[in-house]
């Protein structure tokens, strides 16, 4: 009888075990695993219709009074700030295809979205979440080595039409965007823009996005170096010629200031004679430190710090230009682009710690006033400078750019390419099928199901289109069903509401945006599949639901 308590009454009891700290909410078995699943299909429903390129745009207004207006997936989730456990790995998986691959994020939710739907049925009839997780794993790596073997190398082209192959990945990804009006004018912009860079490294940071209000897209321009807003400057400034070619640029991370000599010792004086003695010293310093600079041949000076009226004076007696304050993001690539090195002392200055340019110039872009580099010996870095209408736009604009630059990044590291539009989907479907009529048990019904999943791609994209899904995917079907493998390539047309075979009519992405998104959506699948219970103490959380930390 070991264990039971007994009750005055004389009846033996067992006495509760208290694990958990009082009002502690526990939900667990399937009921808790089906609440998962409808919680990740709400948010799935609410980026669904922002793919391809009819997709709509979201407008998401938050409590700081901030408008964006975007149709990438990835801010989009992050600007929804959801608060729901499982559905936050949604978030996680849009973010990773981001930095991963660049673009894709939509995909990868709608796809993550999908899979679970698919898996439902199966959860409530009874069928454990590891016999699904563990056919749902086989899935996903057939269909990454299918879309492995159906992928297209552009290795060993020329350079003229490697740079072609570039431009239709690019223009693919921007017929998505907002810009998909001009998508062959910004996607010719994204691959010079990749052009420029270290082949080797292919840093992103070394392309400068810079925005001007006014203007049409058109007018938008790409700088073969670095552009960057003309900084604060005083009176002088105006009498600094603004046009040089092939001067020499020092890069300084000092200030040129005649208050910066100034210190909070304290002088004791005998003689008060003494006392315009220390104040020429502090004049001395700072027209000893100019007339060095000046003496080095410099004919553009920047400094992280600030340049004084002064020295901005000075330099303007002596031909010079000067700017200060220029941020560091920008100073960085100007040092790359000329080849000139940060100086933190002006003592000792030598020709190979100065860069050079072939020109510089001060151009007026809009309201702004910019300070242009171009035909750097040592470009590694460019500039593109945005021109549009609203703020709203251009910062799409941006983020459409930088989806379109990632790609081609991608694409030049990883040259294969597969067809778009649905094609490369609904073919995956139709392997994955085949696949599973060989298979005895419930295995069978797994991978049919996440063979159905693979065709939420072409069917969200005529729904989006306003076309007849259903009428489409049939003609897909029986395309991709076709013995000779003739309509392998075959996707949806946007334009008609028909098919259309994708590679030839310049449709494609990189095999690696494909891949990456079937492998984290199978991911987030299976994680979201193998939780049973979740474990919340109300206590610890405020009013609105956010952790409370203790002091």
């Amino acid at each position: 009888m070991a264990g039971l308590m007994q009750m005055p009454n004389g009846q033996m009891i067992q006495p509760q075990i208290v694990l958990l700290r009082e009002g502690t909410d526990t939900s667990q078995g399937k009921g808790q695993l089906i609440s998962n699943i409808n919680a990740c299909m709400a948010v799935v429903d609410s980026v669904r219709t922002t793919l391809g390129p009819r997709g709509l745009d979201k407008l998401v207004h938050d409590d700081r009074g901030t408008t964006t207006i975007s149709n990438d997936g990835a801010t989009i989730m992050k600007l929804l700030d959801i608060v729901h456990p499982a559905a936050k790995s949604l978030v996680d998986i849009a973010k990773s295809q981001d930095s991963e691959v660049g673009d894709g994020t939509t995909t990868v939710v709608i796809l993550a979205g999908e899979f679970l739907r698919e898996c439902k049925p199966f959860v409530e009839d009874g069928v454990h979440p590891q016999n699904i997780i563990k056919h749902f794993r086989e899935a996903a790596q057939m269909a990454i080595a299918r879309v492995k073997s159906l992928s297209v190398s552009i290795e060993g082209k020329d350079a003229a039409e490697k740079r072609e192959l570039l431009k239709k990945c690019a223009m693919t990804t921007l017929s998505s965007k907002l810009v998909g009006g001009e998508k062959e004018f910004f996607g010719q912009m994204c691959v010079d823009a990749v052009m420029h860079l270290d082949q080797d490294l292919l840093d992103p940071r070394m392309i400068g996005v810079k925005k001007v209000m006014g203007g049409s897209m058109r007018e938008s321009f790409l700088v073969d170096g670095v552009a960057f807003k003309k900084t604060f400057s005083y009176a002088g400034f105006e009498q600094q010629p603004k046009y040089f070619d092939n001067p020499t640029v020092l890069a300084l991370n000092l200030e040129l200031e005649l208050k910066s000599e100034k210190d909070n010792a304290e002088v004791r004086l005998s003689d008060p004679a003494k006392y315009q003695e220390i104040v020429d010293a502090e004049w001395n310093i700072i027209y000893d430190k100019l007339a060095k600079c000046v003496e080095s041949g410099a004919k553009v000076i920047l400094s992280r710090l600030a340049i004084g009226d002064l020295a901005t004076q000075y330099f303007a007696d002596r031909g010079v230009f000067c700017a200060g304050r220029v941020a560091e993001e920008d100073l960085l690539r100007v040092t790359k682009s000329t080849g000139a090195r940060i100086q933190t002392t002006v003592n000792d200055l030598t020709p190979d710690q100065m860069g050079t340019c072939e020109v510089f110039e001060e151009k007026q872009v809009g309201n702004e006033r910019f300070n242009l580099f171009r035909g750097c010996p040592a470009s590694k870095t460019c500039t593109l400078v945005l021109r549009g209408g609203a703020e709203q736009f251009i910062e799409e604009a941006a983020r459409s750019l930088n989806d379109a630059i990632e790609i081609v990044r991608r694409a030049v590291k990883n040259a294969a390419i597969v067809p778009g539009g649905g094609a490369i989907d609904m073919e995956l479907s139709r392997h994955l099928r085949d696949h599973a009529r060989g298979i005895a048990g419930k295995g069978q019904l797994f991978i049919n199901a996440f063979a159905r999943a693979l065709e939420i791609i072409p069917r969200q994209l005529c729904d989006n289109s306003g076309f007849d899904a259903t009428d489409v995917l049939n003609k897909l079907r029986q395309k991709h069903a076709l013995g000779d493998g003739s309509g392998v390539n075959f996707g949806v047309d946007v334009n008609t509401g028909g098919v259309i075979d994708a590679y030839e009519a310049f449709i494609w992405e990189p095999a690696l945006v494909k891949i990456n998104a079937i492998g984290a959506a199978c991911e987030a699948t299976c994680l979201i599949l193998s939780i049973d219970e979740t474990v919340r103490n109300p206590r610890s959380e405020g009013a609105d639901g956010q952790p409370i930390h203790a002091p």
